[in-house]
């Protein structure tokens, strides 16, 4: 399944949350989260969406530490689908631009 872009036909809600993963303010959490909602967005439930929502609340400093790898995720912030995105930034070239899993 090819990347979701905007010009795909979104739901608001979808268009909201892959706007929001790709301008997160620092370019390593665009390419990590952003590339992730990019790849999955078009799959994910509606609980994965609502976790999603959370995540995107949460600073970028420590989610980029945290896809990373540099801080393991904290009890209280961790969730099925932030192990996911953690997970797969694990494997070689993910968060690089043109990653393709």
């Amino acid at each position: 399944m090819a990347p979701v872009t905007a010009d795909d036909d979104l739901t608001p809600r979808h268009r909201r949350l892959l706007f929001r993963a790709l301008h997160r303010g620092t370019k390593e959490c665009d390419l990590m989260l952003g590339g992730f909602v990019q790849r999955h967005l078009a799959t994910l439930s509606q609980s994965e969406l609502d976790e999603l929502e959370a995540i995107l609340e949460m600073p970028d400093v420590d989610l980029t530490d945290w896809l990373s790898g540099r801080r393991p995720i904290p009890a209280e912030a961790r969730g099925p689908l932030l192990e996911r995105i953690t997970a797969e930034m694990s494997l070689p070239g993910a968060g690089r631009p043109g990653y393709a899993r």
